[in-house]
């Protein structure tokens, strides 16, 4: 079941009200000016680059940061989906990442500022012969690609918790890479996986295990955000121009995954992101990239950090986790500047 693309809202309204400037030929419109704006505090801007293609419009604002007074947009290489490090560090500017482990590190301290919710529904739990569903998962094994604290682990932490598990007690936790992990429920040794794309795609092209839940479409975990932006704290203080300028150009380009999908699975296989255009273009028509208006990025972050705390993750209560890592004032202007 697929999303319907910009509901209600014809696609050259859609278009039209958010100016999609500076795609450097990729869709042929003209740049809009931002001169009306203050320039950026600095017009270098670091930008993770990995290899979770959900995050598609983080890849694609790179074709809007000229328009938004960038000349010097660097990549910044990382050997798995976690980029939680390098912002930290102060070595990426702004990224996106499940909102789980985003709550984690904020409890953990890290000055980490969420800034805005991306897309829904990119993650697939993927079941053997003995699992139909979330519960039972209890006294499984279960492998993860990143690791324990990595994207997939946290996503089913909290649905474990969600339904009465325990994820530190009820299920066994392994950590092998994407084929491995394959291979190992292809035989049985594991009993569930949980992928985002391509990897989702992969395994439903295969006929690997079966679908044990959806995050586009099941409930609850289809009601809120999967990835969202987020930066240091420290960053955001001192580069607020910079940080409204590329959520912008990420929020426009969220719009484009939506409403041209065929051009963004190309790009994202032209630009080496992805090596299979069939299963860019299905992550670019199944994933929710035209929610990011309609949804309460603050719900996410209540919604997740409760599942968290019944999992034993988190310490504190959400509204701390709100009131200390959340800023929305960028993401509220952007909401009211990009009518659509």
């Amino acid at each position: 079941m697929r999303y319907q693309r910009a509901e209600g809202v014809r696609r050259r309204e859609v278009l039209g009200a958010l100016t999609l400037g500076a795609t450097a030929g990729f869709l042929g419109l003209r740049p809009e000016s931002t001169t009306a704006e203050s320039p950026p505090e600095t017009t270098r801007i670091r930008l993770a680059h990995h290899p979770a293609i959900c995050v598609a419009p983080y890849f694609l604002a790179k074709e809007f940061l000229q328009a938004e007074g960038f000349t010097d947009v660097q990549d910044v290489k990382m050997e798995t989906g976690v980029s939680i490090k390098p912002v930290v560090a102060g070595e990426v500017d702004i990224a996106l990442n499940f909102s789980g482990p985003l709550i984690i590190r904020v409890d953990a301290g890290d000055p980490l500022v969420i800034l805005a919710g991306i897309h829904v529904g990119c993650f697939q739990l993927f079941g053997g012969e003995r699992v139909h569903a979330i519960r039972d998962l209890k006294g499984k094994t279960v492998a993860v690609f990143n690791g324990l604290g990595g994207p997939e682990h946290v996503f089913l932490a909290s649905m474990a918790a969600h339904v009465g598990l325990d994820p530190r007690t009820d299920i066994r936790w392994v950590t092998h890479p994407f084929e491995e992990s394959t291979q190992l429920l292809i035989e049985g040794r594991v009993d569930a996986i949980l992928a985002f794309p391509p990897q989702a795609q992969e395994l439903r092209t295969r006929q690997v295990g079966q679908v044990v839940v959806n995050s586009l479409v099941d409930r609850p975990w289809s009601q809120y955000f999967c990835c969202m932006a987020y930066a240091h704290r420290e960053f955001v203080r001192t580069h607020p121009v910079v940080i409204k300028r590329a959520l912008r150009a990420i929020l426009k380009a969220a719009a484009v995954c939506s409403l041209e999908p065929e051009r963004v699975a190309r790009f994202l296989v032209d630009r080496g992101y992805t090596k299979t255009y069939a299963y860019a273009l299905e992550t670019m028509q199944d994933v929710g990239y035209n929610r990011w208006r309609e949804y309460d990025a603050e719900d996410t972050i209540r919604f997740y950090a409760l599942r968290l705390q019944e999992a034993g993750m988190i310490k504190v209560v959400p509204q701390k986790i709100i009131a200390q890592g959340t800023d929305w004032h960028f993401l509220n202007e952007l909401k009211k500047e990009l009518k659509g």
